[in-house]
């Protein structure tokens, strides 16, 4: 039989397995069916060549950019994956099961693609939070930036998710515009070569961004820097390894980690056999303990349930388990394939031999298959706690123990005794509940998922992590975090406090602030394409004066009869006000006349107002004037750009009375 060779992608090179080279044997049947690994890989050639040629690339590109670039090789991978469906079933995974790795890794790309064009500027510099204010006429100002580093991104991901592992860390890594070098776990790094070959076949990614090693990472570690970054998925005992690697600890090199953890599922006291909360946590239980034979991060491997429920919830989850077809993964009625290996299972049967230390086997006959199959396996602990192995061991597989717990208070201490988890999940209809265990428990937790019957039919379920959310935990889970939308993009760079004059930081931030230089344009700004106009360009407005019937018309003509504006004495009793005085959107309403430019043009659509703060009361016989500067401009296709304009409002002392942030749609 001809194996599959699982080559290496380094310094733009396919390599073949070579010494060193590991066998690798199909989780159905068992039998040899690739080969991976080459200790002759040059390690220090490959960071050469992700720092030098693929970083100066990748930072030279916009977020946008890297968005767009994102999107594309997302779009090949959907293209593509019925051969990555194909060869995922060695894996011993089933189609069900192949959503969660190789559709859920591609969503998250696209996910991250459209972050990064609607949540990051069309530039190098991501701006992080708002101005400071360090002096106090305002020629002295602070802002936080976020740059790329400069180094490598290392990804050492677990052989459970060969897809989603790699790309959820991917997306965020290169549309911060550092290059990976990717090591999938060896069981099924036959998966993710075939992601890497589609995604560099496509030509989009610049030369060095990514790089594949299949197999050991040889002395790679060893010589890494402040730059670099380390992000690592699998077992607590080889990150400590790591870790310790003496080049990350003296140069202090980022290390992520995300690892072992003994999740928690709660079923709250309202939620009463009979009802639509308990069965949605049967279906969860169910769910976690077979989707991907539980060879899961997040799955749940404690059930805590009030202890008058414990006997209906073990008879129910049996029941459920009893009715799975386990077998092989390409037939459509199988529900459950296989572990990765005959390694694994007897991993997985070595703890739970542990666990059967504490807790008695209710479900489910560790001898019933043969091979990399496995049936569910469930416990009941009947004295949690007095126990400890059900709290500290993680058997990664189809293995999960039932516990009871007497009152919300004890179910929070059970959970927590996991000692740090990705998640926890809690079934409750009620917010009093959900609340004390989020109190309870957050600090414990990476994600609390809560459902009940008004989100069990929109939920995306216990193990699901979200590119959106924050994906790690503390403690045992490994204290990292992944995901999480732009901050799983930040922790591929480098925050930076910058301190200069306004004119300074406008450059640098390519968004213009107060006390920058103002540009004088040819014509009205409203006149003037997304294209044409530059930052900092502003028009200063004629004055108008409020007048006491401007004031009473609004109030009549809107229905906004608020005392301030109505009832002079009323509004005198207010420390606020000196009598009365403007509506507060009165004044946006004769700013916007002031400014607007009335002719068809290249304005678009007012599409929004942010940051808006009223400073000063205006009454009546006071006039204003508006300054409308271009703050930021954002692309967002070949006809149209987003343009957010800063508007301030002044009174005729030139004291500011309001302040706001507009932004419009603008024809290319």
């Amino acid at each position: 039989m001809t194996l599959m060779q699982v080559s290496s992608y380094a310094a733009g090179t396919w390599i073949a397995p070579g010494g060193g080279a590991r066998r690798i044997d199909s989780a159905i049947t068992g039998q040899p069916l690739a080969e991976a690994g080459n200790d002759a890989l040059d390690v220090q050639a490959m960071l050469a060549y992700a720092r030098d040629i693929g970083g100066p690339a990748l930072r030279a590109l916009t977020f946008h950019d890297r968005a767009r670039m994102l999107k594309a090789l997302a779009q090949a991978l959907s293209d593509h994956k019925q051969a990555l469906y194909d060869l995922s079933y060695d894996t011993g995974a089933t189609r069900k099961d192949h959503q969660f790795d190789i559709d859920g890794g591609i969503g998250t790309m696209f996910v991250f693609a459209s972050k990064g064009r609607r949540e990051m500027p069309d530039g190098q510099v991501y701006l992080d939070g708002e101005v400071e204010q360090l002096s106090r006429n305002g020629t002295f100002l602070g802002q936080h930036i976020c740059t790329p580093l400069q180094g490598v991104a290392i990804h050492i991901n677990a052989y459970n998710f060969p897809v989603w592992g790699m790309l959820e860390k991917l997306a965020p890594t290169l549309l911060a515009g550092v290059p990976a070098i990717v090591k999938p776990a060896t069981a099924s790094c036959y998966v993710t070569e075939q992601a890497v070959r589609i995604m560099l076949d496509t030509g989009i990614l610049p030369d060095g961004a990514l790089q594949l090693v299949s197999g050991g990472l040889g002395g790679m570690l060893d010589h890494l820097g402040a730059q670099d970054v380390v992000s690592f998925t699998g077992s607590a005992t080889t990150a400590l390894q790591l870790r310790q690697t003496p080049a990350i600890m003296r140069n202090a090199v980022r290390f992520v980690a995300e690892q072992d953890s003994l999740n928690a599922s709660i079923l709250a006291p309202d939620a009463v056999p009979g009802s639509p909360e308990f069965d949605l946590f049967i279906t969860e239980a169910h769910r976690e303990m077979t989707t991907k034979a539980g060879q899961k991060c997040t799955a749940i491997r404690r059930i805590l349930a009030p202890e008058p429920h414990t006997r209906t919830v073990i008879e129910a989850l049996s029941a459920r388990l009893a009715a799975i077809t386990i077998g092989d993964p390409r037939l459509e009625a199988t529900d459950m394939g296989a572990l990765i290996s005959t390694a694994q299972k007897a991993d997985v049967l070595a703890k739970a031999d542990l666990i059967a230390q504490e807790a008695d086997r209710v479900f489910g006959d560790p001898n019933g298959h043969v091979g990399a199959f496995l049936s569910p396996l469930l416990f009941h602990c009947p004295d949690p706690d007095r126990a400890g192995r059900v709290h500290d061991t993680e058997a990664f597989g189809p293995v999960s123990t039932i516990m009871g717990y007497r009152d919300l208070e004890h179910a929070v201490e059970l959970a927590n005794r996991g000692g740090g988890s990705l998640v926890t999940s809690l079934i409750t209809n009620d917010p009093a509940v959900a609340t004390h265990v989020v109190q309870g428990c957050a600090a414990w937790n990476g994600r609390i998922y809560i459902n009940n019957r008004q989100s069990m039919q929109d939920s995306t379920g216990h193990g699901a992590p979200l590119p959106h959310m924050v994906h790690g935990g503390p403690g045992r889970a490994g204290g990292g975090e992944e995901l999480g939308g732009v901050r799983g993009v930040k922790h591929y760079m480098q925050r930076t406090a910058i301190q200069a004059a306004p004119e300074i930081l406008s450059a640098i931030g390519k968004t213009w602030m107060p006390g920058a230089p103002e540009v004088t344009g040819p014509a009205h700004p409203f006149t003037r394409r997304f294209d044409d106009l530059d930052i900092g360009e502003t028009l200063h407005t004629a004055s108008r004066e409020v007048t006491l019937q401007d004031i009473e018309h609004f109030a009549q003509f809107t229905g906004d009869t608020f005392y301030a504006h109505m009832d002079d004495a009323a509004a005198k009793r207010n420390p606020f006000f000196p009598g009365r005085v403007a509506h507060g959107y009165l004044l946006l309403s004769f700013a916007a006349g002031l400014f607007v430019h009335p002719d068809e043009g290249p304005v678009l659509a007012n599409t929004g107002l942010d940051s808006l703060r009223f400073m000063q009361p205006v009454s009546a016989g006071d006039s204003i004037k508006v300054r409308l500067s271009v703050k930021q401009k954002t692309r967002r296709n070949a006809e149209y750009g987003e343009v957010r304009w800063h508007v301030t409002l002044t009174n005729q002392k030139d004291e500011t009375v309001a302040a706001y942030e507009l932004l419009t749609m603008n024809a290319c």
